[in-house]
């Protein structure tokens, strides 16, 4: 007699490896999976009838191309989710994604962003003095959650005493962008709970501003709302959600991914020391290296054919941005961390960690500046990095990044 088990068929190597490139335990390291989901094909099987997007051609063709949309993510990653997170632009399309990023976007100028140049740098030195008279931190706490998060909040006009409020709410919803269901039943709970905190403080902060304006972003974006722009409440509160979010867990991910490839790689860092022009472009080989963002979402809205498949209407695909940035079909040695891969006269494929096309992250700039700010502070003053252990991670996929960082940093 046969055994009813024996007609389940044991799951194939790149089964595995879609599920590993989700799991918890492989979030130390993902890139093993995504290399045999690239060596699969452009596209791979993944949940709920979508195709995951393994290599960097096809992601940057779709990422790039306006018939694919954004704006369904909310349910396809949060379908059964009792709470709903207020939408913002990043989950629209035009016109609305032009109306309100048109508004937003009058904050992150490049010379707006170049007038907060000495703002980032006052406040990493000062971080680094503290970080260099302990000698043994976390750096997360220390310096990669510091530094962006008082950015963020200065912009907005966030009172100071707030800032740490702030953060925990910001944690528990990064948590939750995730699919729902990879989330456990606390975590769900506790974006519930967090995002109806982020809408009473900053609903509360929205009235104050208008009856009170201020310098900030808040104000500016109440008074469009005022002056006819069309933004509602729900849109406000939406955008500040993203720009909250958005505007420094990432960045967090980046300064501690680039401080950890440097700890790993000394000769890079060594590099980094003796020529500190390369501060610039060796932000973004960080974010090529060891994304902040792993994935994002998309759904075609007109027949498109990519590389040879064709996709109807309807039809949804996880473009894995960090799995196509160590895509060796662009990179030559792409599992390399090589601070003068974008490096002037430098020739090298884009990176996609900020995406690409309609939905560019609009904070780019901010976080560029950040990330070659502390590149330079830490070049300049520290003499050397010692991992003191190995770094646990969050279970985040999406938004991916360590919950500690222990080093040891000697002055120069």
């Amino acid at each position: 007699m046969i055994s009813d088990h024996s007609a389940i068929a044991a799951p194939t190597p790149v089964q595995i490896a879609v599920v590993e490139s989700v799991a918890p335990h492989m979030r130390h390291n993902p890139y093993g999976s995504y290399e045999i989901l690239r060596a699969a094909g452009p596209f791979v099987p993944g949940p709920h009838d979508t195709q995951l997007v393994t290599r960097h051609g096809e992601a940057q063709a779709i990422l790039q191309d306006a018939r694919w949309s954004h704006a369904e993510e909310p349910d396809l990653l949060h379908g059964d989710s009792d709470v709903e997170l207020p939408g913002s632009f990043l989950w629209m399309e035009p016109p609305e994604h032009t109306r309100l990023r048109g508004l937003v976007g009058k904050a992150f100028t490049a010379r707006t962003i170049s007038g907060m140049r000495s703002r980032a740098e006052r406040l990493t030195e000062d971080l680094v003095d503290k970080i260099l008279a302990e000698g043994e931190v976390d750096l997360l706490d220390a310096l990669a959650y510091p530094l962006p998060l008082t950015m963020v909040c200065e912009l907005l006009g966030v009172p100071q005493e707030a800032h740490e409020h702030v953060r925990m709410m910001s944690v528990a919803i990064a948590r939750g962008l995730d699919p729902d269901v990879l989330l456990s039943p606390d975590e769900l709970a506790a974006r519930t709970t967090a995002v109806h905190a982020f809408l009473e403080f900053f609903g509360d902060l929205v009235d104050r501003r208008r009856a009170q304006p201020r310098q900030d972003l808040i104000t500016a974006l109440v008074q469009a709302e005022d002056a006819g722009a069309a933004l509602t409440r729900t849109e406000l509160l939406g955008t500040l959600l993203i720009l909250v979010v958005a505007g420094h867990e990432t960045t967090v991910n980046l300064i501690g991914n680039g401080v950890l490839a440097l700890i790993r790689h000394p000769e890079e860092f060594q590099r980094l020391r003796s020529f500190p022009e390369l501060c610039e472009p060796a932000v973004d080989e960080v974010l090529r290296y060891d994304a902040p963002v792993h994935l994002t979402t998309r759904t075609a809205h007109a027949d498109i054919t990519v590389s040879g498949r064709r996709f109807a209407p309807g039809d949804a695909v996880i473009v894995m941005m960090a799995s196509a940035n160590r895509d060796p079909l662009a990179f030559p040695d792409a599992d390399r961390f090589d601070i003068t891969r974008y490096a002037r006269g430098a020739r090298s494929e884009r990176h996609l960690s900020f995406g690409l096309g309609l939905h560019y992250c609009l904070g780019a700039p901010l976080a560029r500046l950040e990330m070659s700010v502390v590149l330079r502070a830490i070049a300049r003053r520290v003499e050397s990095m010692t991992l003191l252990e190995e770094p646990p991670y969050r279970p985040n996929v999406v938004v991916r990044g360590m919950s500690q960082l222990r080093v040891r940093m000697e002055p120069r």
